[in-house]
């Protein structure tokens, strides 16, 4: 059910303190990232506040967001060559926004007063840990590669990184690839010896999985001899043959990463082993500005391989290797365990020891978060609106028509020469980012036609277009919700839903006692759910109604537009909920110390006593689906939509 959201939209705060004295680091990471994955990721910071002072950015959700396809290097460069402009203008843009409770968010379960704090002032302030379906917390904290009774060619030496030259990689990736009409590249022994020989049969093979090797004397001279033995199957199929039967067909591994998204990491490592991306799998998606740690699988690959890769790659390392018969599978994992550092707090210890005891004792409304809705004037759930009402006309024109809204400026012509012309050949001339929805939409137009814009809307990625369903079935969901809440308060009633295994059942008059509200679950609108006999069903079907749909048959004639129902928890209590405050002088020092600093042997981080600053490190576990920030929102009693944040801040941007 989980989709590819919508790029989320990043505030860079001016002459922080921490940027300028980071300045070098963050070029480093910047050169790095650009030579990676053609995506600079700059540095941003992010406050969520009860008052006038300061903005919280980015949304921060432990969900499955499952992406089908990378940017191309070169749409990614243009992407970030095009920034916003001033941050007094982007302030200005985002006031077409969306707030909190144009999605259905309005309510509270906490009787504290809220207070302000800086959230992901630093990237590490923030640190997810993946919890798998056995309920293990994944660590990164052992470097070691397992070792195998049966040694292969798919078992590299140090040597072998470094045996080939750079011209002989270069010829022997284009052999790979099938890029030219060579059908070998052939590699002179210059020491011959036996010794030489195999480190360079074993490089080519390891390094380059579908081409085979073979020693020919030519001239009296020793070559080793490249060749694909399988065609274009190899590539996608690495060889069969020399993988020992006694191993696990998947290497296992966590991956730590800072700064990145999971996809863009997998990216990384896909080109530098020379793969596709889809060997690899993993059972959610980690943040981006975020430190995490998250257990991946990949087809074929060995530890030795990839611990190498340690040595070569900035911003991630690889480690906790173990060979398993099995890949892993999108949301298996049990949730996430989060560590959560709010700067410059200014609430009093009362007022914090509150907050935190209702976190742990009630929890918080497990809302959608903003993200979940995009950062435009044009929510995304007005586009699924649009698909499940079947006004095609109206989809293309809400994703092609000029919007006020923090978007880049190619954006911004590419809409105004549609809304001239509607000629997609013309719009598609003014957006030199081919990839992202506009443009895929666009090429489908141009290929299918204005009569048909169901399979010119086809044309983007499955997980693109089901994103807009699936943001609208949380737009209903938050809005009930919050009618539940209001209605009903925070105890179960008669006609409330509960699940009993993977059954939803009424509660009925005289068993209500025997629940509380972290019992119940309300329905995500779909075809295959229950509703309840309350009042709040009857509050579905007038919303749906409103809309033009019908509560009770969500079934699209394309299928996959047939919304599938499932059961929400109402409430979220989460779970191994500690904090502590701590004081501060210098907001660059890290408040923790986080599993590479423990592996690197970094000592403790020394706070004073009495610091000009205080923040609230807290710790807590959250099952899949559930959104942090709105744990955060909880705590803090604020709106987190980028629109109020924002219109709050102008002085702070100026």
């Amino acid at each position: 059910m989980e989709t590819v959201e919508m790029n989320s939209v990043s505030l860079k705060r001016p002459h922080s303190e921490d940027d300028v004295t980071n300045a070098d680091e963050i070029k480093r990471q910047k050169i790095s990232e650009k030579s990676e994955t053609g995506n600079d990721s700059g540095q941003s910071v992010e406050t969520v506040t009860g008052q006038p002072d300061k903005s919280l950015l980015e949304d921060t959700k432990n969900e499955i967001i499952p992406n089908e396809e990378s940017e191309e290097q070169e749409d990614e460069e243009l992407e970030d060559s095009d920034e916003d402009g001033d941050p007094e203008s982007f302030a200005d843009m985002m006031k077409h926004g969306l707030t909190e409770s144009d999605v259905g968010i309005t309510k509270f379960v906490s009787s504290h007063k809220g207070f302000s704090g800086i959230l992901k002032e630093r990237y590490s302030d923030f640190v997810v840990h993946e919890i798998g379906k056995d309920g293990r917390v994944s660590h990164l904290d052992d470097f070691s590669v397992p070792v195998d009774d049966e040694v292969n060619f798919e078992d590299p030496s140090e040597e072998t990184f470094t045996v080939l030259s750079d011209e002989d990689k270069q010829r022997l990736e284009e052999l790979q690839l099938l890029k030219n009409k060579e059908t070998s590249v052939a590699i002179e022994v210059i020491e011959d010896t036996k010794e030489k020989r195999t480190v360079i049969h074993q490089a080519v093979k390891s390094l380059f999985p579908g081409l085979e090797t073979k020693t020919e004397d030519r001239d009296g001279k020793k070559y080793i001899i490249a060749y694909h033995a399988a065609g274009k199957k190899a590539l996608a199929n690495p060889r069969k043959h020399s993988w020992p039967k006694s191993r696990g067909s998947y290497c296992h591994f966590v991956l730590y990463k800072e700064n990145k998204d999971t996809m863009d990491a997998i990216n990384v490592l896909s080109k530098f082993l020379r793969v596709k991306p889809n060997i690899f799998s993993y059972m959610g998606t980690k943040d981006k500005r975020a430190i995490t740690v998250q257990e991946i699988a990949v087809l074929r690959i060995t530890a030795q391989r990839l611990a190498h890769l340690n040595k070569c790659l900035m911003n991630f390392k690889l480690g906790n290797f173990s060979y398993k018969n099995h890949p892993l599978k999108l949301g298996e994992l049990q949730g996430n365990h989060f560590t959560v550092v709010l700067r410059n707090i200014t609430g009093t210890d009362d007022q914090i020891e509150q907050a935190m005891h209702s976190l742990r004792e009630i929890g918080f409304i497990n809302y959608y978060g903003m993200q979940r809705f995009g950062t435009t004037a044009v929510p995304t759930y007005q586009i699924g609106r649009a698909i499940l009402q079947n006004s095609w006309n109206e989809v293309m024109d809400l994703i092609l028509k000029p919007r006020p809204g923090a978007e880049k400026g190619y954006l911004v012509k590419c809409r105004e020469e549609w809304a001239k012309t509607k000629d997609p050949a013309a719009a598609l001339k003014k957006l030199p980012v081919k990839r992202c929805v506009e443009g895929q939409l666009l090429r489908g137009l141009l290929k299918y036609g204005m009569k048909n814009i169901i399979s010119a809307f086809g044309i983007i990625p499955r997980n693109n277009r089901l994103m807009y369903i699936h943001s609208y079935q949380s737009y209903v969901w938050n809005n009930m919700v919050s009618k539940r809440i209001e209605e009903y308060g925070l105890r179960a009633v008669p006609g409330d839903l509960t699940l009993k295994g993977a059954t939803a059942v009424h509660i009925e008059e005289g068993d209500v006692d025997n629940y509380t509200i972290h019992d119940v679950v309300m329905p995500l609108p779909g075809f295959d759910v229950i509703y309840p006999k309350h009042k709040i069903g009857e509050a579905y079907k007038e919303m749906l109604v409103a809309d033009n749909l019908d509560i009770n048959n969500m079934r699209h004639k394309i299928r996959d537009y047939s919304l599938s129902g499932a059961y929400r928890k109402i409430i979220i209590r989460p779970q191994n909920v500690n904090w502590e405050v701590v004081a501060y002088d210098d907001p660059r020092i890290p408040l923790f110390t986080t599993d590479l600093d423990k592996l690197e042997g970094k000592p403790l981080p020394v706070l004073p006593t009495d610091g000009k600053f205080r923040a609230l490190k807290m710790e807590f576990s959250l099952p899949p689906s559930t959104y942090a920030t709105m744990a955060i929102r909880e705590v803090l009693k604020m709106d987190t939509s980028i629109k109020n944040q924002t219109q709050l801040n102008t002085t702070w941007l100026r």
